[in-house]
């Protein structure tokens, strides 16, 4: 009994830093289509260490400056290879629910995708605890990897 309790106290007092990141190819449109989930609190942290200001994403007001944030710091920390040659993320959008925050970006003009090569280091620089679990399909094919702190680069063949 009392072991139990202590495994769920230690559960409790741990945080979990999670981001989830999803890159589907839509070989109709020939696009990459990428969402990132992160917990909002901990997105906040490390935006606040960014911008020196208060972030409040949740704040309707300053939904255009929040998602300039969001954009800036995403396309730095997510970078994608696709067979070899480096595309650039394009933001769409972001929208909050609940105690996450959803950021949706595209890389237009692909047509297929061999190999895809990403260098994830989302929250690194707040959290020494980070787990980046990734998410990819491509031609029906779907594979998934976790990245532990500190490695940010992982492969996916199809």
């Amino acid at each position: 009994m009392a072991a139990s309790l202590f495994k769920w106290l230690m559960i409790l007092l741990h945080p979990l830093y999670i981001t989830v990141t999803e890159i589907n190819h839509n070989g109709k449109d020939k696009t990459l289509e990428i969402s990132c989930k992160m917990f909002t609190n901990d997105f906040e942290a490390v935006l606040e260490k960014t911008a020196h200001a208060k972030v409040d994403l949740s704040d309707a007001k300053n939904k255009a400056a929040n998602d300039k944030l969001i954009a800036d710091y995403v396309e730095k920390h997510l970078q994608l290879k696709v067979d070899g040659h480096p595309v650039s993320l394009h933001f769409i959008g972001s929208e909050k629910e609940e105690d996450g925050t959803w950021s949706y970006f595209q890389v237009d003009n692909v047509p297929s995708v061999k190999k895809l090569d990403v260098n994830n280091n989302l929250l690194y620089d707040g959290f020494n605890q980070e787990i980046n679990i990734m998410h990819a399909s491509a031609g029906g094919v779907k594979k998934s990897t976790r990245l532990d702190y500190p490695v940010a680069s992982a492969s996916f063949e199809f």
